[in-house]
């Protein structure tokens, strides 16, 4: 069996993006830890680094970008883009590698975003996995955009935000996935194609649990007639000391002297991941109201987040010197060895999915602030079905931000927040061990990659 699955590799190909390539690599992991040959196929922007990688093979396909496109490009006009320009190179390359290989090469697992790979590896007869990067809740909203289109849902109108979507409880409105963009209709198509494209691949690859979303994926399953394999967490189903970066900033360790010497449950972890931004306001209100709360903080506040300014100089003079040593600030954080230090009470988030995952996966109480898209479901489902967490709802503002701060860390509510985290911990953990979900969903991965390996062959 072994010896079998070295004759295989595994050609996988991930969005540019930091929330799609860090779980795409963790799936790269798993699969070369069941003995597959890798190979990472990778768009010129925002490539991964080979050398944290030396077991993995990486190709790079052209992409066509310019530097001044993806400067000023959203990240939906981006994958609009890669989808239309990565299309010719990605077939050159297969033809190339289809006839001379002498492995074999049983599927192509894209990212669900790369939807122009479904087409290509029709045309080469090679089967094609989809890994969806994002949760199985959201997934389902996503694939009911025709639908809550044609009942006046979509596009979001300002006067019917606090409305119930009468199809998906919990959720209003508001908590549908949208993009701030000049162009929504760009958004809504990219959705409704890629989702297309999942219904004709060979199955789905969740990075999620079947504890933890058991009714969107029974939903999903009655609604596509194709396999969904829930082998998440990643970053936990990873084999011990196999968890190279797949960071794309440089993470600053500095802050783990700093939490070792806080109180254990009382620091604010605060980081609203690679690609949200807030204006200066909104960077002062959180500032203020973290001070004012009296926990200590841990604030990530990487380049870029602050929009019209560099870094720390958005603060008032005093205010660092006021705090002392109840602040840290970094660029950019170890996000999972912060949240597993003991010292971490809380994570301030964005609610992209893997920073969701990781919160679940350490028991760390959330504070839900999602910005666009999928963010929005996910933080919607944290503070209000699983419970993990409180969600800020108003205003941005330093009163609010405090208040909130204070029912997650000390208020009323606090208790039973923290013991439904440590709950779904234990979930996320059994899940992985033997006879649990995602380690028997991915024992029937593998074996269905091995299948369609030994059919292929007998076909040739």
């Amino acid at each position: 069996m072994e010896e079998q699955k070295k004759q295989h590799r595994l050609l996988l190909m991930p969005s540019p993006l930091q929330g799609h390539i860090t779980p795409l690599l963790h799936l790269a992991q798993i699969l070369f830890s069941k003995g597959f040959s890798i190979t990472i196929l990778h768009t010129l922007y925002n490539s991964p680094d080979p050398t944290s990688y030396p077991q993995f093979s990486f190709h790079a396909i052209p992409d066509g970008l310019s530097e001044s496109e993806t400067a000023t490009l959203d990240s939906v006009n981006l994958t609009r883009l890669i989808n239309i320009r990565c299309l010719h190179p990605l077939k050159e390359y297969l033809l190339s590698l289809l006839s001379d290989s002498l492995q074999s090469v049983p599927c192509f697992i894209s990212d669900a975003a790369l939807h122009f790979t479904q087409s290509v590896c029709d045309e080469f007869k090679l089967p094609r996995l989809v890994l969806r990067t994002g949760g199985a809740s959201s997934f389902l909203v996503f694939a009911s955009f025709p639908l809550l289109r044609q009942k006046g849902y979509l596009p979001v109108q300002e006067s019917r935000l606090e409305e119930p979507v009468v199809d998906f409880p919990p959720l209003k409105v508001k908590d549908l996935p949208m993009y701030q963009s000049n162009d929504p209709e760009t958004f809504y198509k990219l959705v409704c194609r890629f989702v297309e494209e999942c219904k004709a691949s060979s199955g789905v690859i969740w990075n999620t649990f079947e504890e933890l979303e058991s009714s969107a994926l029974t939903k999903l399953r009655q609604d596509f007639s194709i396999p969904i394999y829930p082998i998440g967490p990643f970053h936990k189903g990873l084999l011990t000391g196999s968890a190279a970066s797949a960071s794309l900033l440089t993470p600053d360790k500095s802050c783990m002297s700093w939490l070792d010497r806080q109180e254990h449950s009382s620091v604010v972890y605060v980081s609203f991941g690679s690609i949200a931004s807030i204006s200066e306001d909104e960077f002062l209100e959180i500032a203020w109201g973290l001070s004012n709360s009296q926990q200590p903080f841990l604030w990530v506040i990487r380049p870029g987040l602050i929009r019209d300014s560099e870094w720390l100089e958005a603060l008032p003079s005093g205010f660092l010197e006021n705090l002392g040593e109840r602040g840290y600030f970094v660029k950019w954080a170890p996000q999972e060895q912060v949240l597993s230090h003991p010292a971490v009470g809380a994570f301030w988030t964005h609610n992209g999915w893997n920073s969701t995952l990781e919160s679940i996966c350490e028991g760390v109480p959330m504070i839900c602030m999602p910005c666009f898209a999928d963010q929005k479901v996910n933080a919607k489902f944290a503070s209000s079905v699983w419970k993990v967490g409180v969600q800020l709802e108003n205003k941005l503002e330093r009163g609010e931000v405090e208040r909130t701060i204070k029912k997650v860390m000390v208020g009323d509510g606090a208790k039973e927040i923290r013991e439904n985290a440590l709950n779904l911990k234990e979930k996320a953990s059994a899940c992985l061990r033997e006879g649990g979900s995602s380690h028997c969903f991915l024992d029937s991965l593998v074996s269905d990659i091995l299948s369609v390996a030994s059919s292929a062959s007998r076909a040739h």
